[in-house]
């Protein structure tokens, strides 16, 4: 309890030293920060919080053995696309510097995205063996008394 209440007074201290280095710098105009506050939180509550609730309501019929598996490759599959998309889809980049993102991004993104997909199925798929060889280890032997 003493490391939340430290938390939460620390966290309320950081945005009051925010607001107030804000409100006293005289490049910041407050249209333009409660607009790009109001962008972020549609964008955060709408869009991410949409999409993470719906990749949650299809993993619920993903089989409780491979659920873990597969909702940790989910999580690294969204921070490698949060990181890597913004560079595959070359935002910034001027077309006559070639030297500028000059690596094939869009096709190392997919490259990593297929490999976290992969090592997801082979995860699965020695589980579900793992799983079939304890259930026939455990059965009775076929005329036994």
């Amino acid at each position: 309890m003493k490391t939340r209440t430290g938390l939460v007074v620390g966290g309320c201290l950081l945005m009051a030293y925010a607001v107030v280095g804000a409100l006293t710098d005289a490049d910041v105009t407050p249209g333009g920060v409660l607009l790009f506050l109001t962008a972020v939180l549609v964008g955060h509550d709408v869009v991410w919080m949409a999409a993470v609730l719906a990749v949650g309501v299809a993993l619920t019929r993903v089989p409780p053995r491979c659920r873990t598996t597969v909702r940790t490759a989910a999580i690294t599959a969204a921070a490698v696309s949060v990181v890597g998309l913004p560079l595959a889809l070359g935002f910034g980049r001027s077309a006559d510097n070639t030297s500028v993102l000059p690596l094939p991004y869009g096709r190392n993104l997919v490259a990593v995205l297929l490999a976290v997909a992969g090592t997801t199925l082979l995860a699965c798929v020695v589980r579900r063996r793992a799983a079939a060889d304890r259930k026939e280890s455990e059965r009775p032997a076929e005329g036994r008394p």
